[in-house]
């Protein structure tokens, strides 16, 4: 009777020894295994994921709305009213000068030709002259009378004077004529320059419109994508995502080991739990039902605790029985 007590303790004591090793290293690497494992652990990366993706969303479409509330101020009525001032300034310059343009072209054409009928006459001035002055030189040279020679120098002083006149003429039509000319060119260029900021003044509202256009465009597409990242992240964090689809039972390798079953009584010689049992086999089946791949640490413990009651129990009925 007490070689069976003792043997009874012995078993008793081996499953000490393994709930404690249970305890030791088996527990923790077993859970941190199934912890990776787990659908839990993978549907909470992807719900840490989808917030991350959430916040980012949320973060552009704010930069999104200081770009557009930047562009609606820049393209504000108040703004686009004093483009719309400066064009239309400049184009009323540019209209004036180009009518002035217009109108100092107009005579140009009868300047150009008062300039050609003065060019004519000072060449016809300065061809008699000439002539004159080569027949004094024919009468000289052919010994003509003085009487002659007089006269021809008369002519000469008299066609000079002519062609002087005409030149003065000629001069005075030429210098008409260029400044025309230019103030036809000051007019033209001052209607280019009034063009020129008349197409800059547009340019400006055209690019201030395009702008707001494009941001608007950017906000709509970030409050769109912000929408998306939020029901990404609300499906990810719903009861059905995080809870796992089919449950598990712990794996052989984490499974306590085999507690030894104390003595039966000396009345009945039939098993009897004790207390201690059956709160050992309660935990265990409570831990086969929670569908976690391995028991915790704590459980384990627990275990190892219920083990030590039941050695410690075999003991004192060996000392007993002895």
């Amino acid at each position: 009777m007490n070689e069976i007590l003792a043997r009874r303790a012995r078993r008793a004591t081996v499953g000490i020894a393994l709930s404690a090793a249970l305890v030791a290293g088996i527990a923790p690497a077993t859970a941190i295994a199934a912890e990776i494992s787990s659908p839990t652990g993978a549907v909470a990366l992807q719900t840490e994921d989808a917030a991350t993706a959430k916040e980012r969303a949320y973060a552009a479409m704010q930069e999104a709305l200081k770009n557009l509330e930047a562009a609606k101020d820049a393209a504000s009525l108040e703004k686009l009213a004093e483009i719309d001032d400066d064009i239309a300034s400049f184009q009323e310059i540019h209209d004036m000068v180009v009518t002035e343009a217009a109108k100092r072209r107009e005579p140009l054409p009868a300047m150009q030709a008062n300039v050609d009928a003065a060019q004519a006459k000072y060449d016809e001035a300065h061809d008699r002259t000439s002539g004159l002055q080569a027949e004094l030189n024919k009468a000289i040279d052919d010994g003509a009378s003085n009487e002659t020679i007089k006269q021809l120098r008369s002519k000469i002083m008299s066609a000079e004077r002519r062609e002087k006149s005409c030149e003065d003429d000629l001069h005075h039509c030429q210098r008409r004529l260029e400044s025309q000319k230019k103030q036809v060119q000051y007019f033209e260029s001052e209607a280019k320059e009034a063009k020129a900021h008349i197409d800059e003044e547009i340019a400006k509202r055209n690019a201030l419109l395009s702008d707001l256009e494009k941001a608007q465009a950017a906000y709509d597409d970030a409050c769109k994508a912000y929408e998306e990242a939020k029901a990404a992240a609300d499906k990810a964090t719903s009861p059905e995502i995080t809870k796992p689809a089919e449950t598990t039972k712990p794996s052989s390798s984490a499974q306590p080991a085999e507690t030894a079953q104390p003595a039966s009584s000396s009345a009945t010689g039939k098993y009897a739990p004790s207390s201690s049992t059956k709160q050992a086999d309660t935990t265990a089946g409570k831990l086969a039902n929670t569908g976690d791949a391995a028991p915790s640490t704590i459980a384990l413990a627990g275990i190892a605790a219920t083990g030590l009651g039941i050695a410690t129990a075999a003991t004192r009925r060996l000392k007993n029985s002895k």
